[in-house]
């Protein structure tokens, strides 16, 4: 059975135009990369939990403030190329993206060095206008950014 994830897309409708936000994974090996990697906040839940629950959790510990309470637009799922499967909630608000503060994992790095270095699970956020927005995330989970596109117009 592939993984399976699910997170959630803030976005919000400034005079510009609307917007989504998304973050960078964190550490080394994602630190020279940034088209085509930036997802939605997003974590893997187990059997048997509430993926929506499980969204929640996750915009938490990846952005260090509350998810919304309400997912009032459900973009469904996607599969990633590797096979993970993301379930994703769409909500309207607004958080200051220079103030994520995440969890951390543990890796050895550099690889068979001995040294085990901390990193933060996202090392960013930031939001961006639906066109570079598609340009930027996974291409696995750009689905969901049209899916939000079509549910809010």
């Amino acid at each position: 059975m592939p993984a399976r994830s699910a997170g959630i897309v803030l976005y919000r409708r400034p005079p510009t135009g609307l917007e989504v936000l998304l973050v960078h994974p964190g550490g080394p090996l994602w630190a020279r990369r940034d088209a085509g990697v930036w997802s939605i906040p997003k974590g893997e839940y187990a059997d048997g939990e509430d993926p929506a629950a499980a969204a929640r959790r996750e915009f938490a510990e990846e952005l260090g403030s509350p998810a919304p309470e309400e997912l009032p637009i459900d973009l469904g799922e996607v599969r990633q190329r590797g096979g993970k499967l993301v379930r994703a909630w769409a909500a309207l608000g607004d958080l200051d993206a220079t103030t994520v503060r995440s969890n951390t994992f543990t890796l050895e790095w550099p690889p068979r060095s001995g040294r085990i270095g901390e990193f933060p699970e996202v090392d960013r956020a930031e939001w961006f206008a639906l066109g570079e927005a598609c340009e930027r995330i996974n291409p696995g989970q750009a689905l969901l950014l049209e899916r939000l596109r079509e549910a809010v117009q």
